[in-house]
């Protein structure tokens, strides 16, 4: 485990201060969160974030890639704005399911936490989001199209590898009705037919989305 870059437990307990524990959690998904949980919820809709962009510019040297080869996943970068999912938490779950979170989502620190609006059919929420500062040494840059093939083929961590990472997210997404287009030239380019047969074929489409829903 690479050393963290700040300690998560400060920020974890500020969270926990700032929400309060009187009323239900929301969190705000746009990545792994969509598709791999991993706590249970009352309630999810779709949500659209507005100032915030998702990319996939960080640096993964646990969950997607090690430290001698990192891998990437999903940062939400200011700018823009994104689409994704709202997930409500009972307040009774709030505590266990924030402790759990931080030690999938913040092991070295990296997020910024933030509360974010975030609109739905059924209203405004204000749920807690996953920000990557591009400040922080995890934040890629700009990267060349060869170094993300060169990623694609060969980083992988404790949760799999970074292309699959990218082939669920965008599946998932696409279940959701949800059209991420730079996620899908990514994926494209890295020589994945995922998106042409999604396109080309609605059969391919179905199977693909089936095979990959939580």
């Amino acid at each position: 485990m690479p050393k963290p870059l700040r300690d998560p437990k400060p920020m974890l307990d500020r969270v926990i201060e700032e929400w309060g524990g009187h009323h239900d959690l929301w969190l705000f998904g746009y990545g792994s969160l969509i598709w791999k949980q991993e706590f249970e919820h009352a309630e999810r809709r779709p949500a659209k974030v507005h100032g915030w962009h998702r990319a996939l510019k960080m640096w993964s040297r646990v969950n997607r890639g090690t430290p001698s080869n990192p891998g990437l996943v999903f940062g939400l970068l200011s700018g823009g704005s994104v689409q994704g999912m709202v997930f409500r938490i009972p307040a009774a779950d709030g505590l266990e399911t924030l402790g759990r979170l931080w030690l999938r989502e913040m092991p070295t620190g990296v997020y910024d936490p933030r509360w974010l609006d975030c609109n739905t059919p059924g209203g405004k929420v204000r749920a807690l989001a996953f920000t990557l500062s591009r400040r922080s040494p995890n934040f890629t840059g700009e990267l060349a199209e060869a170094r993300y093939r060169e990623i694609f083929a060969s980083a992988a961590g404790r949760y799999g590898t970074s292309i699959d990472y990218a082939r669920q997210t965008f599946l998932e997404l696409r279940r959701h009705g949800i059209h991420d287009a730079a996620l899908a030239r990514l994926v494209r380019m890295a020589g994945d037919d995922l998106v042409a047969a999604l396109h080309g074929n609605p059969a391919s489409q179905a199977s693909a989305a089936s095979d990959n829903s939580p």
